[in-house]
């Protein structure tokens, strides 16, 4: 890392600086002015690119909530889902310079993001699955339903706290694109461009993560069942 890197201190309740060897270059959570800016978002990128830490800003102030929800999401963990969130504006501090506009800005934005969080989960020897992993073989190439589709089976009452622990043992690639499209309300094509895989690879990724979030609750089921019965079987003995 050279000298002149950045560090990102802030977070969405604190004010700290994102600081470099030359000093203090802007406060991302500074309390709003009382006259409100009128940039739009285009304005506030072109600014940023120009060195304007108070578009930097701006742009945190817009962004960084989603930001956070999807790194939350991700790991399940809010002080790493915080240094995660940090990481990622630091990232877009460094390159915000590159952006051209092939894309939607949050999409580049959250496609970076995603990004970080897959290499913190790789540090991890976490178990990881190619995005670009189609089919089986021996699947049908034309599924007889959309596996994009809500999955009613994963609805209605799921104990919260499980589900949760659930979509934590999900292998990175299922979990980013389970979390994308069910919990952050991603279409498949902004699910694509985001990971860098195709529509038809996503859809897969979704279909293969719902059925691993079934089996794991399953699981979950089975583990309580018999603990239950453990537990009553211990209390009729001590009676006896």
């Amino acid at each position: 890392m050279c000298s002149s890197t950045s560090v990102l201190g802030t977070t969405l309740k604190g004010t700290r600086r994102i600081t470099s060897s030359s000093g203090a270059i802007g406060l991302l959570a500074r309390p709003r002015s009382t006259e409100p800016v009128a940039w739009t978002e285009a304005e506030a990128i072109r600014r940023s690119q120009a060195g304007d830490s108070a578009a930097f800003d701006f742009l945190y102030q817009l962004h960084g909530r989603r930001v956070y929800a999807l790194c939350l999401r991700m790991v399940n963990n809010p002080a790493d889902a915080e240094d995660l969130m940090q990481e990622a504006f630091l990232q877009l501090f460094r390159k915000i310079g590159t952006f051209r506009g092939e894309s939607a800005f949050s999409t580049w934005l959250h496609r970076m993001t995603v990004n970080v969080v897959l290499m913190r989960l790789r540090k991890k020897s976490l178990p990881t699955d190619s995005l670009e992993e189609t089919l089986d073989p021996d699947q049908d190439s034309s599924p007889k339903r959309d596996v994009g589709a809500p999955d009613l089976r994963l609805s209605g009452a799921v104990d919260r706290v499980n589900l949760e622990r659930s979509i934590e043992q999900l292998p990175p690639g299922y979990r980013t694109v389970f979390v994308l499209h069910d919990v952050q309300g991603y279409e498949h094509n902004e699910i694509a461009d985001i990971m860098g895989c195709s529509v038809g690879n996503s859809k897969s990724q979704l279909h293969k993560a719902r059925t691993r979030l079934r089996e794991l609750l399953q699981e979950q089921v089975r583990d309580q069942a018999r603990q239950e019965r453990q537990s009553a079987k211990a209390q009729s003995g001590s009676q006896e």
